[in-house]
């Protein structure tokens, strides 16, 4: 099953505040332990909303905003893609988040994916649970 770690951001990564080297050094530890144990797909840090845009649609016409987009606590700081049997095995490895991480105070969501296999393409039919 692969899962998405999705690191909220807070008002320090909406300020661009840029990491310490204490903590870069142990995302990097965090991140070499995931891949040395085959289980990282992608890893990546996000800049601030203020670099990005978001899209909408109404009645299917879109609309474009340019960040920043606000409340920290909505927006999303940097993910992980991992492949593991199960989410608790993708909690157990969320549970090892460097607690140097927004001085110990870190929100982190994990999202399982979708694959091929929940879809019946036969009879176009909704999701199957996995």
């Amino acid at each position: 099953m692969r899962f998405m770690i999705l690191r909220k951001a807070d008002t320090a990564t909406e300020a661009g505040s840029p990491p310490g080297a204490g903590l870069l050094s142990a995302m990097g530890q965090y991140i070499q332990d995931m891949a040395h144990a085959d289980i990282l797909l992608s890893a990546e840090g996000l800049q601030t909303s203020a670099k990005g845009a978001r899209v909408t649609f109404a009645d299917g016409t879109p609309s474009v905003s340019h960040g920043p987009f606000g409340a920290p606590h909505a927006l999303l700081a940097g993910y992980c893609v991992i492949q593991v049997p199960s989410l608790q095995k993708a909690i157990a490895w969320v549970k090892r988040w460097p607690t140097l991480d927004g001085d110990g105070k870190v929100k982190i969501e994990i999202g399982q994916l979708f694959e091929a296999d929940n879809f019946d393409v036969e009879t176009n039919q909704s999701p199957r649970a996995a």
